[in-house]
């Protein structure tokens, strides 16, 4: 079937034009480098602000404002001072699968960084969230997701110390959670989860290596296993420019 152009499958509503017709000057410089970066490719510099606003005839801040805009939604990314075509997001299934498994699929290679694996008591506010018995030790593990060596997001783990008591000797930190669990003999029953949009603390964009205004997504997961007890909570933090969510759905 054919669509008109601006209603082929994903576009925006219009291509993003409002009903009296009148673009703005930023949303049409931001069409033709939009049409320019599929003539580039994947990986190359794009020209810069001055030569794009020669090019276009429009003021450099018209360019940079259209610009800005690509580099949110994740269609260009910055290497250094440069800035370059980005490739397609990453795309996450909403399901008890591993982020190791979801990125293996699309032909990424996986990574994590540790940042920290601490021990304390259970807290109450985490105890009430999920079923843990407060005051009990659990482990803390915080990790800096990785793809092709690129930081995409922060992951943080909380999970009971009698679950995994030698967690901190026999689990690689670079490895999968998920596929250590299974080794352990635990299997995942169900899950709750939550999605949102936050903006990254100084910290956590720190880590990551992002711009602090830079749109991320939030996942909280409580999961149990199989005879419905408390397994983990996973605050995941993705950047909201490499990461898209993908869920299959039955009535």
């Amino acid at each position: 079937m054919d669509y008109p152009n601006d209603q082929a499958p994903g576009a925006p509503v219009r291509s993003g034009v409002p009903e009296h017709g009148r673009i703005p000057k930023y949303y049409a410089v931001k069409a033709q480098i939009s049409a320019l970066l599929e003539e580039l490719g994947e990986g190359n510099v794009i020209p810069t602000e001055r030569d794009l606003s020669e090019r276009y005839r429009v003021a450099r801040e018209t360019v940079r404002q259209a610009v800005r805009e690509l580099v949110l939604e994740g269609r260009l990314r910055r290497q250094g001072r440069n800035t370059v075509v980005a490739g397609p997001k990453l795309e996450q299934p909403l399901s008890l699968a591993s982020y190791t498994e979801g990125v293996r699929r699309q032909g990424r290679t996986p990574g994590r960084t540790l940042v920290s694996l601490d021990r304390f008591a259970c807290p109450k506010a985490l105890a009430d969230e999920t079923g843990l018995t407060r005051g009990d030790p659990v482990w803390h593990l915080e990790r800096v997701l990785l793809a092709d060596e690129e930081r995409v997001g922060l992951e943080s783990t909380y999970v009971a110390v009698a679950r995994v008591p030698r967690l901190d000797t026999d689990f690689e930190p670079d490895s999968s959670f998920y596929a250590y669990l299974r080794a352990q003999g635990i299997a995942f029953g169900d899950a709750d989860e939550r999605i949102e949009t936050v903006l990254a603390t100084p910290r956590e964009a720190l880590l990551i290596g992002t711009p602090p205004a830079l749109p991320m997504l939030l996942i909280h997961r409580v999961s149990r296993d199989t005879a419905g007890r408390p397994l983990e909570r996973v605050r995941s933090l993705y950047r909201g420019d490499r990461f898209s969510f993908s869920a299959h759905l039955t009535g």
